[in-house]
């Protein structure tokens, strides 16, 4: 997931208070939007950020969900420094390009799985310590350094010399520690001294290993682990594979105990609307409506679609779904038919009718959920013990 631009805002206040978040969420619409959503369950989480004008969804949202886990192990939330975390893969993605002679798609994109894994080998760092904006801006901008990585990592693969150089991979941590800024080997944070793995061990404390990806598949078998085949899956990395019914059967269980979802999923449809803060599945395809019924998509009437897992994957096969963003699902809610939803943090900024919140149907995670990670203890003991 990567393509959707839109700072990383340094918020006085890390945490909302429940009540206020609640307020936050259902108060701020427009009157243009005839949506009328009542919180259900809403868990703590961080303030809204903006990505900016790079595809760092994934590790926006990875990382926020990161936080939520802090606050749900009764800790401190720590602002974590996303751009760190986008680094490291960049590292690892690199030697995989050359690898394969180029053949790997380059670019911002990552997935969940990435976040959890550079905790694990290389830690983390706060966003005090490591904003990575060193290039002359107050907010990510990735064109030009995109650029100059892929530039570099072409010319390698193309190797006028014949055999590679024992210094490529230098020179490319050189021209991220340019843009991005040096990794400081150890740093102070509140008193203490640490490194970014000593830091991800003792001061967020989570556990790698006590996470799962899930995705849903129809032409691998269930209850398995299965390719996720998106272009940003870089590392080939597997997933858990379960039928489209234990999508949202896991993301109930996992809010209903005080759980929250990191969630990649496909954007692109005209039934995700940012702007209005909704995104649900209608019943007639987007070129199949009349011209007024596409105008008046969401003023909270149109009737849904129901999902099957045929629809799912053939919507995959076709490339109707595409791995496109990452967001944080932090709670859930209904409209004023009853019909539920999971309320979704982005990482665009405060700028649409929920101020960076999002609303999205049941249907529409069944049918454009590409993956989803969660803490294993947020899993049904039924599904954990059907995982092979």
């Amino acid at each position: 997931m990567k393509r959707i631009l839109l700072s990383c805002l340094l918020l006085p206040s890390l945490v909302f208070a429940q009540d206020d978040l609640i307020k936050k969420i259902e108060g701020n619409k427009s009157d243009s939007n005839k949506y009328v959503f009542t919180v259900i369950k809403n868990i703590e989480n961080t303030p809204v950020k903006n990505q900016a004008s790079s595809g760092t969804c994934w590790s926006y949202s990875t990382n926020s969900f990161l936080e939520s886990e802090m606050i749900r192990m009764g800790k401190e939330p720590v602002d974590m420094a996303e751009i760190f975390t986008a680094r490291c893969v960049y590292k690892d993605k690199a030697d995989m390009y050359v690898r394969l002679h180029g053949g790997l798609s380059w670019g911002d994109g990552g997935s969940c799985h990435d976040v959890i894994n550079v905790f694990a080998k290389y830690g983390a760092l706060p966003q005090s310590i490591y904003a990575g904006l060193n290039y002359g801006t107050t907010k990510n901008k990735f064109g030009e350094f995109q650029g100059v990585l892929k530039g570099m990592l072409d010319a390698v693969v193309r190797n006028a010399n014949g055999t590679l150089t024992p210094v490529w991979k230098t020179a490319f941590e050189k021209v991220m520690d340019v843009y991005l800024g040096e990794v400081p080997s150890s740093f102070e944070w509140k008193g203490k001294t640490y490194t970014p793995k000593s830091f991800a061990d003792q001061v967020v404390g989570i556990k790698p290993a006590e996470y799962i990806e899930f995705s849903s598949f129809s032409n691998y078998p269930y209850n398995t682990q299965a390719p996720l085949l998106v272009q940003d899956n870089w590392d080939f990395q597997k997933v858990t594979n379960v039928p489209i019914s234990d999508i949202t059967s896991i993301i109930d269980h996992a809010i209903a105990n005080g759980y929250t979802i990191a969630w990649a999923t496909d954007v692109s449809e005209k039934y995700f609307s940012w702007k209005n803060g909704v995104a649900f599945v209608p019943e007639k395809n987007w070129e199949d409506m009349e011209e007024a019924e596409q105008k008046s998509l969401f003023n909270g009437k149109a009737a849904e679609r129901v999902i099957t897992q045929e629809m799912r994957q053939k919507a995959f096969d076709n490339y109707e779904t595409t791995d496109d963003h990452g967001m944080h699902i932090v709670g859930n809610a209904k409209d004023q038919t009853g019909k539920e939803y999971y309320i979704v943090k982005n990482s665009w900024g405060e700028k649409n009718d929920y101020k960076g919140y999002i609303y999205v149907s049941k249907a529409y995670v069944q049918y454009k959920t590409t993956a989803f990670l969660v803490h294993k203890g947020a899993v049904p003991k039924e599904i954990l013990n059907k995982i092979k």
